[in-house]
């Protein structure tokens, strides 16, 4: 049996345990994984894609199969632009799992040769999202019980410079 190479797409903004959860467990289940890290151009990231890189890189240094990619646009080129045809998604609640359905559909008629895994949330982590950390970090919250070690003390100093900005604007 050939290799298998499998792609884990998402903006990271900030990398979460459900994140890495899923990370890990991909992780064990193909010989490579290629985390990829895009954008949304719904969302104004609080970190570059340089920066969101780098936090994930450092906490998924310990896997030794794991690889951390910056990309630009259709997460379904970028797979096939890697040779993979197998995406990994992770679903925390049934609302994830409608959007990420009717994604895997329409990737499915965008390159009928790749396929989505979907690997379900632990419970553990099921409630947590990049946006309810970065309005937990705005608002000098605690996030440190929901992202891994490292991720805490960046995302809330760029949540407080973020607000500092805003405040300056505002005036």
């Amino acid at each position: 049996m050939p290799n298998r190479l499998a792609v884990y797409t998402g903006v990271f903004d900030p990398i979460h345990l459900g994140h890495l959860d899923v990370v890990q467990r991909g992780a064990r289940i193909v010989d490579r994984l290629i985390v990829g890290v895009g954008d949304n151009p719904e969302k104004t990231p609080l970190f570059s894609q340089d920066e969101r890189v780098d936090l994930v890189r450092r906490v998924t240094g310990h896997l030794p199969n794991v690889e951390v990619l910056p990309f630009h646009g259709l997460a379904v080129r970028f797979v096939r632009s890697l040779g993979s045809r197998l995406m990994l998604r992770g679903i925390r609640t049934t609302s994830d799992m409608e959007y990420e359905f009717t994604m895997s559909l329409t990737n499915l008629s965008l390159d009928s040769e790749i396929e989505t895994v979907f690997l379900m949330a632990k419970e553990t982590y099921s409630h947590i999202s990049g946006n309810l950390l970065r309005q937990i970090a705005r608002f000098g919250g605690d996030v440190h019980k929901f992202v891994p070690e490292g991720i805490a003390e960046p995302l809330l100093k760029r949540a407080a410079d973020r607000l500092v900005e805003l405040q300056t604007r505002e005036r």
